[in-house]
């Protein structure tokens, strides 16, 4: 079904959409290219309104006229975000019987490294970081995997990172842990 331009007295095709309101609605009538080039000339989205009405558009435009939220607000998404990701980080220590534990530690920067290689949380008790590294041993030992040495390399790396924390533990490992 053909249109026919909506323009005062005009029979040609009607193609092309105009807004027949300013509200942003989805309301539009159809004009043909003539009359739609006449209508985008005159076109003016401000007119009817006072300077205090265009600097309030203009304002919520550059927040696409949605309603913002203090960061403070309870409900606000990045508050949210950001206290889960506070509980995340809280639920590594949850499992410490005695924070006390790790603070006779000052971890190095390698420290940090090898508690990474072996995949072990950060200031753990000795004697995990021992069962850890016997698992690894068995999991990466060259008699294991057929002699590869990717798998040499890997245990060679496994077996640094464990010595790097053997060092920092020594002197300070209680019996009971």
């Amino acid at each position: 079904m053909k249109t026919i331009c909506e323009w005062d007295k005009c029979n040609n095709l009607g193609e092309f959409k105009a807004p027949v309101e300013k509200d942003n609605s989805k309301k539009y009538r159809m004009l043909c290219l003539e009359h739609v080039k006449e209508f985008n000339k005159n076109w003016n989205y401000f007119s009817g309104m006072n300077d205090q009405q265009i600097i309030e558009f203009i304002k919520s435009d550059m927040i696409w006229h949605k309603p913002t939220q203090s960061f403070s607000s309870s409900d606000n998404f990045f508050k949210i975000l950001w206290n889960n990701a506070l509980k995340d980080e809280a639920q590594k220590f949850k499992n410490f019987e005695n924070l006390d534990y790790m603070r006779q530690f000052k971890f190095s920067s390698q420290d940090f490294q090898a508690f990474t290689i072996l995949d072990i949380p950060v200031g753990i008790e000795w004697k995990k970081i021992q069962e850890k590294f016997k698992k690894l041993v068995k999991k990466f030992h060259p008699d294991m995997n057929a002699g590869n040495k990717k798998f040499e390399e890997k245990l060679k790396v496994i077996t640094l990172a464990y010595t790097q924390l053997k060092n920092t533990y020594r002197g300070k490992i209680d019996t009971k842990y």
